[in-house]
């Protein structure tokens, strides 16, 4: 047999039962399943890095990735690589430099001792056409 103490079945006390504070949730390092895009090293600075975890950051622009990494602080820090793909990589021949040879110095020197000798024999000319 039930005991009735007089109260309705859904009878709620006057006072709350006492209940804990909520704590903030623990966060987990970012696990990332696929390639951040960001747009050039602007984005990859402005990209929130969670502390203790390190993130991929490629970049949209160039051959570039961006390593980013907060401290246990959440002070972020971040390494930037270039990369390239093997066999794409076509190395532009460098030019041997052009050396010109003593004749040929010597000769432009004498070319150029005659175009100011000749550039003061004109302004003696002028000189003298105007003194006339």
């Amino acid at each position: 047999m039930a005991y009735y103490n007089g109260f309705p079945t859904t009878y709620q006390p006057i006072y709350p039962q006492y209940q804990q504070p909520m704590q903030p949730p623990v966060q987990q390092p970012q696990q990332n399943q696929g390639i951040i895009w960001v747009s050039g090293e602007a984005g990859a600075k402005a990209y929130l890095v969670a502390p203790n975890s390190t993130v991929q950051l490629w970049d949209s622009e160039s051959k570039t990735i961006f390593l980013k990494s907060a401290d246990a602080s959440g002070m972020p820090s971040m390494k930037i690589l270039d990369y390239t793909i093997r066999g794409e990589s076509v190395e532009k021949p460098v030019p041997a430099p052009e050396y010109a040879t003593r004749e040929e110095v010597n000769a432009l020197a004498e070319k150029i001792k005659d175009l100011e000798a000749g550039r003061r024999r004109a302004s003696k000319l002028l000189k003298e056409d105007d003194d006339e």
